[in-house]
């Protein structure tokens, strides 16, 4: 067995100014006009069974043949305000700018739209940036969404940072 941890380079100013910058907004005190809201974005493989599961019995786990089929992947967003208690989880075909520039004008439009600011803390994938939004919308559509945002990027090789004392994904 083996224990996992993140083990960072020993010498990285870029880890620990990142780490530092988001254990700062998790200090933050509650303010509903500023929600801090942690974001990701996980692939994940479509799996079908090849035989039917075994029936539960009272007090058993179902069984399932270790053997699968392979039906393809999806793209999972996830979306939590650990302090408000607010998430919001979606599920998209494909992993794409578009697809992430919607969600998050989900998040300001819908979940939070009296908030001053949308504090939000996520990884730096490639498409989890600005251009992002004007890829799907008009230039005015996406600079709206953007200044309803205070962006705050992990480490890399940090995105566990996403997840304050959670374990969602």
């Amino acid at each position: 067995m083996n224990d996992y941890w993140c083990i960072p380079s020993k010498e990285d100013a870029d880890f620990v100014a990142c780490m530092e910058d988001v254990i700062d907004v998790y200090e933050l005190p509650y303010n509903p006009a500023r929600p801090v809201v942690c974001m990701d974005e996980k692939p994940y493989q479509l799996l079908g069974d090849v035989r039917e599961p075994l029936p539960m019995r009272p007090g058993d786990d179902q069984k399932t043949d270790s053997e699968y089929k392979r039906n393809g992947t999806c793209s999972i967003f996830a979306f939590v305000e650990p302090l408000g208690g607010k998430h919001h989880v979606s599920v998209h075909e494909h992993h794409t700018a578009i697809g992430w520039a919607q969600e998050i004008k989900y998040l300001s439009d819908v979940m939070f739209p009296d908030a001053e600011k949308i504090i939000l803390v996520m990884d730096n994938f490639n498409t989890h940036k600005a251009a992002s939004f004007y890829k799907a919308f008009p230039p005015a559509e996406a600079r709206r969404i953007i200044k309803h945002l205070e962006i705050h990027y992990t480490p890399k090789h940090g995105s566990w940072l996403t997840w304050p004392r959670l374990s969602l994904m």
